[in-house]
C-alpha cells in the first residue's frame, strides 16, 4: 500500500522520459564503442548499465528524502565540495590535457560533475531567503563570491565547460529569485567588455576551439577536425539515418569522442533527423516538467532547487547539441543522460531524484 501511494504521487512522465533517454543512450554507446578496441566488446555499455542500476537506488533514496532537510546541510556540503575540487589538484589523474578525475580502484570519478549538484543545493540555500531582495550590488556580490570560489577551482583544472554550467545554474536561479534586471544586464555588458582580457587567460587549446568554431577549415586535421567530422556524421544521416551500428563516421572512428561529447553526432548519423528530433522532444518534456515543478512549488528552497537542476540540464543540452552541429564552440559538456560517464549519469540521476522529491511533497500537500 505504501509503495502504491508513492507511485501515485510520482511524476511518472518525467521518470519514464528520463529512463527512455538512458535506454537510447545504452544503445548508442554500444553502437559507438563495440569495435573501438579492434574486437567486438561492450565494456562501456556494461559499465554505464551497471551505473544506471545503482543510480536507480539513488533515485529511490532522493525521491523519498525530504528535500527541505538539505538546507541545513548546505554549509558542510560547500566545504566538502571545495575539498574535493582541491584534492583533484594534488591527487587527480590527467587525460586529454586536463586534471579532472580521481581514481578509486576500478572507478574513475569526476568531482566537478558532483560539484554542479552540490552548488545547486548550496546556492538554493542562500537564495531561498533572498527571493525578491536582489536589487543592489551589495546584495548580489556575496552570492557571486560564494559561487566564484568553486568556479575558479574548476576553471583551474582546466574545465571551461563545467565552469560555464556553474554560471548558467547561477543566472537561472538569480532570474527566478527576481534579481533586478538592470543588474543582470550590467553583468552581461561587463562580460562583453572583459572578454578580450579573459582571452589571454585561456589555454592554447581553448583558444584554438574558439578560432576553429569561426572557421573549422582553418585547421581541418587539428583543432577543427572534431567539428568537421561531427557535421559530416549528422549530415550524412539525412532523414532516417543509416541504421544502428551502420554509421561510417562513428563505426570507423573518424568521429572522436563518439560515446561522450559527440554522442549526438552518432544519433544524427545512425538515426537521422527524425531520431534527433525525437530525442530533442524527450528533452523538451524533461525540461518542461522540471519548470512546472519549480513553478508549482510552494516554498522558495524547493523552487530554487528545481530551477537549478533544470538550468543545468537546459544549458548542457543547448551547448552539447550546438557544438555537434557547429553553431557553438567545442566544450567538454556532456549530453544529460546520454553521454557515457558514471559521474555525469549519477549527477543527473540525483538531480532527477530531487525533482521527484519536490513533486511528491507538493502532491502530498495537495491531497
Amino acid at each position: 500500500m505504501f509503495i502504491k501511494r508513492e507511485w501515485k504521487n510520482l511524476d511518472k512522465v518525467m521518470l519514464i522520459v528520463s529512463f527512455l533517454i538512458v535506454c537510447i543512450s545504452l544503445c548508442i554507446i554500444g553502437s559507438a564503442t563495440h569495435i573501438n578496441k579492434g574486437a567486438i566488446n561492450y565494456d562501456f555499455v556494461a559499465k554505464q548499465g551497471a551505473a544506471f542500476v545503482v543510480d536507480l537506488m539513488i533515485i529511490l533514496f532522493f525521491s523519498r528524502f525530504d528535500y527541505a532537510k538539505l538546507k541545513k546541510y548546505a554549509k558542510p556540503l560547500y566545504i566538502i565540495n571545495l575539498l574535493m575540487l582541491v584534492a583533484v589538484m594534488f591527487v587527480g589523474t590527467s587525460a586529454l590535457g586536463a586534471q579532472r578525475w580521481i581514481q578509486l580502484g576500478p572507478i574513475t570519478l569526476q568531482p566537478s560533475e558532483f560539484s554542479k549538484l552540490i552548488m545547486i543545493i548550496c546556492t538554493a540555500s542562500i537564495l531561498s531567503d533572498r527571493v525578491g531582495q536582489l536589487n543592489t550590488w551589495r546584495q548580489v556580490l556575496p552570492i557571486g563570491l560564494y559561487v566564484g570560489i568553486p568556479f575558479l577551482l574548476v576553471l583551474k583544472q582546466p574545465d571551461l565547460g563545467t565552469s560555464l554550467v556553474f554560471l548558467a545554474i547561477t543566472f537561472g536561479m538569480l532570474f527566478v529569485g527576481r534579481i533586478k534586471m538592470s543588474l543582470l544586464r550590467n553583468v552581461f555588458l561587463a562580460g562583453v567588455v572583459l572578454a578580450p582580457v579573459g582571452w589571454h587567460f585561456l589555454k592554447d587549446y581553448q583558444k584554438s576551439r574558439i578560432t576553429v568554431f569561426l572557421n573549422p577549415n582553418a585547421d581541418p586535421f587539428g583543432a577543427g577536425y572534431h567539428i568537421i567530422q561531427s557535421k559530416i556524421a549528422i549530415g550524412s544521416g539525412m532523414l532516417f539515418g543509416k541504421g544502428l551500428f551502420q554509421g561510417t563516421q562513428s563505426q570507423l572512428n573518424f568521429l572522436p569522442e563518439n560515446h561522450t561529447d559527440f554522442i549526438f553526432s552518432v544519433i544524427g548519423e545512425e538515426l537521422g533527423f527524425l531520431g534527433c528530433v525525437f530525442l530533442l522532444f524527450l528533452y523538451f518534456i524533461l525540461v518542461y516538467r522540471g519548470l512546472m515543478i519549480a513553478k508549482d512549488c510552494k516554498d522558495s528552497f524547493g523552487m530554487m532547487l528545481a530551477t537549478g537542476v533544470v538550468s543545468m540540464w537546459a544549458f548542457q543540452i543547448l551547448v552539447n547539441v550546438g557544438m555537434t552541429c557547429g553553431i557553438m564552440p567545442v566544450t567538454g559538456i556532456p549530453l544529460p543522460f546520454m553521454s557515457y560517464g558514471v559521474s555525469a549519469l549519477t549527477t543527473n540521476m540525483m538531480g532527477l531524484g530531487l525533482l521527484l522529491s519536490i513533486y511528491m511533497r507538493q502532491q502530498t500537500m495537495i491531497f
